[in-house]
């Protein structure tokens, strides 16, 4: 799978851009805030409808515009397909393959995909659980897209149910007997997207596992495959059916939320345990990456993640595109050369650099100069 030609209008800082792509690698080199990476992030965008950079969308239009299209040529084993995302901040986007509309906006999720390494790839480690929990689930659904769905419907029931609950906590006598009952409604519902939700979550940490040993022990220096292990820590028990796990876990908790406002059990309280296998912070042996590992192992850490989703990818039997942006600027010149040894045998690989000489050579192929909002081949 690559893309072979991408057209931006009203995206980013580009009024319009045309950009030729093909197989192999393609690097984008200029300054900072010429505009590379905004090339790399429209195509990420139409993989996952989501930016790496950005939580919403209103920053992907351009200023004074008042939405955005990006609009690219897939090939895939030899069929190419037209796909476009029509960005509407505060309104609706709109999805269209070959320029039929599609029913619903995230049916383009999947059709292209995409792995993107970059600097902010070191909140996988040093951030938040919900940074990784959103690792995970952006991964799930690349895989299987209806669980966009899914993750969707999880999201509209836990906001409501909040609300609820806010409600619930403040209300007395029978004000309170109905939106308690109401309550019960919610919980069902929030335990079967869940439960849904949960499922994939353990079952994609399972299959992923072996695949972040391989890719530490490529990346970091001494490492064995041994030495880096991820584990899934649920907020309900999971020795029975998840379904019937949550919503116990929500009846016995239901005064603490109550008293708090927030629903405190489901997959949106969950982490992504990151173990270095070196010392004795457990009696495992093992160590916890955030707060433990040492900024080379955390980088380390951090493209073993992103390497393992491509390798993982690849065995579903699509060769995923990969985008390196401005990640080659963070790394020494071993990890430079181990990680673009690693990547080149990828159908297309995308690259930003500021510089030329931040390109390794292993990543050599075509070139554009990104500069002043224009993008020029070189050579």
């Amino acid at each position: 799978m690559y893309v072979a030609h991408l057209s931006l209008h009203d995206f980013r800082s580009y009024a319009t851009a045309e950009v030729e792509l093909g197989p192999g690698v393609t690097s984008f080199v200029g300054r900072n805030g010429q505009g590379k990476t905004n090339l790399v992030e429209a195509i990420d965008f139409l993989s996952r409808l989501t930016s790496h950079r950005v939580a919403t969308d209103a920053p992907l239009v351009r200023s004074g515009a008042d939405q955005a299209v990006v609009r690219a040529a897939v090939v895939k084993e030899g069929r190419t397909a037209v796909l476009e995302i029509e960005v509407n901040p505060g309104r609706a986007n709109r999805a269209r393959v070959n320029k039929s509309p599609l029913p619903r906006t995230r049916d383009l999720v999947g059709l292209v995909r995409t792995v993107v390494f970059s600097p902010e790839d070191l909140t996988l480690v040093k951030g938040d659980p919900a940074d990784r929990r959103r690792f995970l689930d952006d991964l799930a659904v690349l895989r299987s897209p209806r669980l966009a769905g899914t993750r969707a419907d999880y999201d509209r029931v836990l906001k409501q149910r909040n609300s609820l609950l806010k409600t619930a906590g403040l209300a007395r006598g029978s004000a309170r007997d109905a939106a308690l009952a109401t309550l019960a409604a919610w919980d069902e519902q929030l335990a079967r997207y869940g439960a849904e939700l949960l499922e994939a979550r353990l079952g994609l940490v399972d299959e992923l596992r072996p695949y972040v040993g391989k890719a530490y022990e490529t990346v970091a220096r001494g490492a064995s495959r041994d030495d880096a292990e991820i584990e899934y820590k649920a907020s309900v028990p999971l020795d029975g059916p998840l379904e019937a796990a949550i919503l116990e876990e929500l009846a016995r908790r239901q005064k603490d939320e109550l008293d708090r406002g927030v629903t405190l059990v489901g997959p949106h309280r969950d982490e992504l345990l990151l173990w270095l296998g070196h010392g004795a912070a457990d009696p495992t042996g093992r160590l916890p990456v955030k707060g433990y590992a040492s900024h080379g192992e955390s980088w380390s850490f951090a493209l073993a993640l992103r390497l393992a989703s491509y390798d993982l990818l690849r065995a579903d039997g699509d060769d995923p595109i990969l985008i390196l942006d401005d990640v080659f600027a963070e790394l020494d010149a071993e990890r430079r050369a181990q990680l673009a040894d690693l990547v080149s045998g990828a159908e297309q690989v995308l690259v930003t650099a500021a510089v030329p000489e931040d390109v390794p050579a292993a990543l050599s192929g075509t070139r554009y100069v990104v500069a002043d909002g224009e993008v020029t081949r070189d050579g």
